[in-house]
Order: C-alpha cells, then structure tokens, then sequence
C-alpha cells in the first residue's frame, strides 16, 4: 500500500463527514430514491453524434417510435473546453424527449486529474434548465478514464467526487454510476485493481455496468448471454446488494450480430435488470430495435446471475 495510506483515509473521511453536514435532513434512505428514470430500454447519444445533435427533436421521434424509454445524452467530457457541450441542443433534447414522454439522464465523463473541473461539470449538468424549465431526471457519472495513477489516488478522488456531488442533491436524488465490467477488470487486471464498487453504493442509486461483449470479440447467443450474465452477478455480489438496481448496457450495437443482440436479450429476461441498453442511437439498426422491443421469456436453465 502507498504512503499516501493515511491521508487517503483522512480526506476521504472529511469528503464523507461534509456530504453528512451538507445534506438536507429529510430523512430519506437510499431505498426511498427514485430509480425508475432508469428503467426499461434506454439508448445513448454522445457528443460525437452530430446528426442527432442538428435535429434533437427528430431524434427523439425516432426514439420513441421504436420504444425507447430513456436517453442517456451525454453533456461532456473532460477534454472538452466547456462545462456544457451544446447547451441550446440540450435543452432541445430535454423539451423534447418529456413532449414524447420520454426520460432524459445527462451523464459525463471526469478525468479525476482535476477534481474542481469534474465536479463544476458534473453541477453544471444536475443544475442545467432548458429555456422552458425542463430538466435532467437523473445524472450518470461514466466511471472509466484512467488518467490518474496510481489506481488507488484515482478511487480516491473519485470517492470524494461522489461524495461531493451525493452532498449537493441531496439523499432523494438518483445518481447513476457508470462502471466498467468485471470480465473487462478480469481481462485488463493493472487497469483499476480495487474498483470501490461497495464504496460507490453508498452514493449512487443505480450501476450502469459497461458489459461490452464486443470489444472482448465475443460472439454468438451462449457466449453474450455468459458474458453479460457475469457481469450482472459481479454487480450484485461486489455492492453487497442483491437486489441493487442495475441498468445493463450490452455493447456497442453497430458490432453485433442477430445471435448477439439475441444472446444479449436472453441475458436481459434471465438477469431481470432494472433496465438495458446497447451503445449508441445512431449505430442501432431496425432490426436490431425490433429485438430490443420484446425481451423473451426467461430460460429455467439459463444459469446465475
């Protein structure tokens, strides 16, 4: 363990003690939360996807007509030279998508290299309006970059980031977390040993597992529903919460074939999570949105999840 031990410890017990002061005292649990923002099929808009960006409200039609749920929209990423990516298209998307009925969850991506940074984002997000008072249902923090090392110094800002951002909502508010998956922590062990998945349940109300089968080049229905299935488990068993609420984002959609995208949904009726997703909107086929719309009945035999 590094030197740096007991000074970790010391702010990330003052990170812990602020979030306690600065929260109202509602008397709220983490069970009393709102999660159902990330419930049923969802789908993912970057701000590299500039066709959606140009026309947020054809995009949103689109979406609702083959049965979307929720959009994670993504309002920017640590290299960007703004808070906030495209602020009036935001608010269109907002308008938009609550027209349509539709959920809207902002998510973004810190680097953990600038904690002020990260955190004024991740504000800037939860506190954004759009010109007509619409708002973000939730927030999702994309759990991933790695530009902090050692490992142990980026868990440890990025447990005084969720601490920080837990404190400023409030207890009732749903956060997302956006975390790699475990057969990826498996295949890329010097990649974040340690991942705080027990400390990251104190703050957040839903895991967004990233179970990408395709970037592992796993392929056909078995191996997918395998895949997935694993990573479902390690959520449970690593929060220490069987029933914790899980969004599962099976892969990136314009990769995967029809035994895919049927492994992926076979994983989906056995795992029963809160809601799913495959990365991104514009990568997903009609046909793939067809299979998406109707999970099939869970197997008897499928396996643990």
């Amino acid at each position: 363990m590094p030197s740096g031990k007991k000074a970790g410890h010391f702010l990330l017990a003052a990170a812990l003690l602020s979030a306690l002061l600065v929260a109202p005292a509602t008397g709220a649990s983490v069970s009393s939360r709102q999660t159902r923002a990330y419930a049923g099929l969802g789908t993912w808009v970057d701000i590299f996807a500039t066709a959606n960006w140009a026309q947020p409200e054809r995009a949103v039609a689109a979406m609702a007509r083959v049965g979307v749920r929720t959009l994670y929209l993504q309002t920017g990423n640590y290299s960007q030279p703004t808070d906030l990516v495209r602020r009036r298209a935001l608010g269109r998307f907002i308008d938009a998508a609550h027209a349509a009925g539709l959920r809207v969850i902002a998510w973004y991506l810190p680097s953990f290299a600038a904690p002020a940074q990260d955190a004024r984002r991740a504000l800037a997000a939860i506190r954004f309006r759009s010109p007509k008072g619409g708002r973000f249902d939730s927030f999702a923090l994309d759990i991933e970059a790695s530009v902090v090392k050692p490992a142990w110094l980026r868990t440890q800002r990025l447990l005084q980031l969720s601490a920080r951002l837990r404190a400023a909502v409030g207890p009732r508010y749903p956060l997302g977390a956006i975390t790699p998956g475990e057969v990826g922590f498996r295949r890329h062990p010097r990649y974040w040993p340690r991942f705080p998945f027990r400390g990251l349940a104190r703050y957040y109300d839903v895991f967004l597992p990233m179970a990408y089968f395709t970037d592992a080049h796993v392929h056909g229905s078995k191996r997918a529903r395998a895949y997935l299935a694993t990573d479902v488990a390690a959520v449970r068993a690593r929060t220490g919460d069987r029933h914790v609420a899980i969004h599962l984002i099976g892969g990136i959609a314009g990769s995967m074939s029809a035994g895919d995208t049927t492994g992926f949904m076979r994983a989906v009726a056995d795992c029963s999570p809160l809601g799913y997703s495959l990365y991104e909107f514009p990568l997903t086929s009609r046909a793939t949105w067809k299979a998406l719309a109707t999970p099939p009945a869970a197997a008897r035999r499928g396996g643990a999840c």
